[in-house]
C-alpha cells in the first residue's frame, strides 16, 4: 500500500476536500489547515460527493487531514447574518419553514453517514483538536486512530445547539449514555488516554506514527477476504438491535452463506 494520500491523480479535490484511491484503499483528507480544518455547507457536499466516488474495489477508507488540527468544528462564519458566499446564513435558515430546515439538516448529515456502509470499513487518523462537527465526523467512521495529542470534545451544547451530524448514536454506543451525556453536556476535552480507554479510540500513538499505525491497521483489514469483512460487519452492527436469540439467528444466516460460497454452492 501506498501512502496514506497517494501521489495519484485525485478523484476529487475541491472545498477542503480531496479524495485519492489506491486500489483497495480510498484516502480522504481534509485540505484547509490554515484553517483549522474548519467545516462548511461546501464541505459537507464535497464529502458526501467522495462517498458517491468511491469505486467498487474500495474496501478501506482513511479519512485523514492536514495540519495540526483533525478539525476545529464549524466555521463560526455559518453564525454570522452574511454567512458563507452563495449560502444561506444559518440565521435565514432559522427564520424559514420547518420543512427546509430539516431538509438542509437532512442534507448536511449525509456528508457524515456513507462512512458506515457495510461494503468498506473506514478508518479516522485523528491528531489534535476535533471539536463538535469535527469530532462528529471522526465518530462518522468504523475505526479511529489517534495521534497522542488528540483532544475531541463536544461544543455544541455549549453553543445552545445540539449534536445533529449522526455523532450521538455512535458515541453513546461506544462509551455509554452517562459518559455520552456529561461529555456533551459539559462540551470538555477528550484526550488520547481517555479516548483510548473508553473506546472512543481503537489506538493511541505518538504523532509522527500516526499514518503508519493507520497504514498497518489498513493492511491487516485487508488481510481477510472481502465478503467475510463484510458479513462480519453487518452482524456486528445489527447486534445492537437485535435479540441474542435474533443474533443466534443472523449468524447462523451469515455462517451459511460464508460455506457455501466458499463451497461453491449456489443459493
Amino acid at each position: 500500500m501506498a501512502s496514506l494520500d497517494s501521489v495519484t491523480e485525485p478523484v476529487l479535490d475541491k472545498d477542503g476536500v480531496r479524495l485519492t484511491v489506491d486500489d483497495a484503499v480510498a484516502t480522504v483528507t481534509l485540505t484547509n489547515p490554515a484553517k483549522r480544518n474548519a467545516q462548511s455547507p461546501a464541505l459537507w457536499r464535497a464529502l458526501a460527493e467522495a462517498g458517491r466516488l468511491l469505486p467498487g474495489t474500495v474496501r478501506v477508507v482513511v479519512l485523514r487531514a492536514e495540519g495540526k488540527s483533525f478539525s476545529a468544528g464549524l466555521d463560526r462564519q455559518a453564525f454570522t447574518p452574511e454567512g458563507f458566499d452563495g449560502e444561506p446564513s444559518f440565521i435565514d435558515l432559522a427564520r424559514g419553514g420547518d420543512a427546509e430546515l430539516d431538509a438542509t439538516i437532512a442534507e448536511y448529515q449525509e456528508a457524515f453517514t456513507w462512512w458506515r456502509r457495510s461494503d468498506i470499513v473506514s478508518i479516522a487518523a485523528v491528531q489534535g483538536h476535533a471539536i463538535g462537527a469535527g469530532f462528529q465526523l471522526a465518530l462518522a467512521c468504523d475505526l479511529r486512530v489517534v495521534a497522542d495529542d488528540v483532544q475531541f470534545a463536544m461544543r455544541e451544547t455549549s453553543l445552545g445547539l445540539v449534536p445533529d451530524l449522526t455523532g450521538t448514536h455512535p458515541l453513546l454506543a461506544l462509551v455509554g449514555y452517562a459518559r455520552a451525556l456529561e461529555i456533551c453536556a459539559t462540551g470538555r476535552f477528550v484526550g488520547a488516554a481517555e479516548a483510548e480507554r473508553t473506546g472512543l479510540a481503537n489506538l493511541a500513538v505518538p504523532a509522527d506514527q500516526l499514518d503508519d499505525a493507520v497504514r498497518d491497521l489498513a493492511a491487516a483489514l485487508l488481510a481477510a477476504p472481502r465478503d467475510a469483512v463484510i458479513e462480519t460487519k453487518a452482524l456486528l452492527r445489527g447486534a445492537q438491535e437485535r435479540s441474542f436469540e435474533e443474533q443466534r439467528v443472523a449468524e447462523r444466516a451469515a455462517q451459511a452463506r460464508r460455506l457455501r460460497d466458499l463451497a461453491g454452492v449456489g443459493e
